[in-house]
């Protein structure tokens, strides 16, 4: 039987596009027994698996990430994208520098040597994706629902997956 799931390459390069656009992302944390979200700013950066956020060490969301690292990172535009991770901070000025734009010194009434401002690193796991801003798709999907011709499919829809970003090569 033939592996239809991409390669790690493959759905690396396939996250990168649904999300590509994407300026705000919301990241959620273990807030002992809730989740929490809030909107975080998209580094632009080039995506290869990981995720990358500036923050501040005083905030509910460190701690919380210190505490429990697992994480999830959702994104809307023309595709619905949830990404699972964990994330690290990791001290790096030049890479905090390299980040930094006059948004984060207005927003953080800061600047990017500031030694509370850290760098979140997400080690991404798996995204699960809905891609509705594909027409012939979503035109397919939906009349595949409407003559019941789900079988052929196993009930997925190619609107929707979920692909392994751990998984090195298949």
């Amino acid at each position: 039987m033939a592996n239809t799931q991409p390669n790690k390459h493959e759905s690396i390069e396939l996250i990168k596009d649904l999300i590509g656009d994407i300026e705000t992302a919301m990241l959620t944390t273990h807030a002992g027994e809730r989740l929490v979200s809030r909107p975080m700013q998209t580094q632009d950066i080039e995506f290869d698996g990981d995720l990358w956020f500036l923050t501040e060490k005083d905030t509910e969301k460190y701690l919380e990430i210190l505490a429990n690292p697992e994480v999830n990172v959702a994104y809307v535009g023309k595709s619905y994208v949830s990404v699972s991770g964990t994330a690290q901070p990791i001290e790096d000025l030049e890479k905090k520098k390299k980040l930094w734009n006059k948004a984060y010194e207005k927003m953080l009434n800061t600047t990017y040597d500031d030694p509370n401002v850290i760098l979140l690193k997400i080690d991404t796991h798996s995204a699960e994706y809905w891609e509705t801003g594909n027409t012939t798709k979503a035109v397919k999907s939906f009349l595949k629902n409407i003559v019941g011709n789900e079988s052929a499919d196993n009930g997925s829809s190619d609107m929707n997956d979920t692909v392994d970003l751990d998984n090195p090569a298949r």
